[in-house]
């Protein structure tokens, strides 16, 4: 079996992001409500779930698309949406700078992609 031509392969990760995307911008919208929740300390238990399940996926897709340091900070946020209902100040801040880190990461990884076409 031959391997792929990088360029053959770019393309395929790009139209597999492309497919994805929205998906993602989903995802970070889940945690961007539970963020704010939290930080009006109005979390509910289905939106703490909902932000760990979204944390998680995320944490697993943004590898796939080399976004190493974005499986990261969703790893941090799935353990920080998993801990006890009353986070602490300082890990709702922390969720807060962590959405809006993903946010630019998929967002300037979309940008690169459409430059290059």
């Amino acid at each position: 079996m031959e391997p792929i031509a990088k360029p053959a392969l770019d393309e395929v990760l790009s139209q597999m992001w492309a497919k994805f995307l929205p998906q993602m911008e989903e995802r970070v919208a889940v945690l961007d409500a539970a963020d704010q929740a939290l930080a009006a300390d109005e979390l509910s238990i289905d939106q703490r779930a909902a932000a760990n399940a979204a944390a998680h996926k995320l944490a697993g897709v943004l590898g796939t698309f080399g976004l190493t340091k974005g499986t990261i900070l969703a790893r941090e946020a799935e353990i920080i949406y998993s801990g006890e209902p009353e986070t602490d100040p300082e890990a709702a801040a922390r969720l807060l700078q962590i959405t809006a880190l993903l946010r630019g990461m998929i967002r300037n990884r979309n940008t690169m992609i459409h430059n290059r076409k």
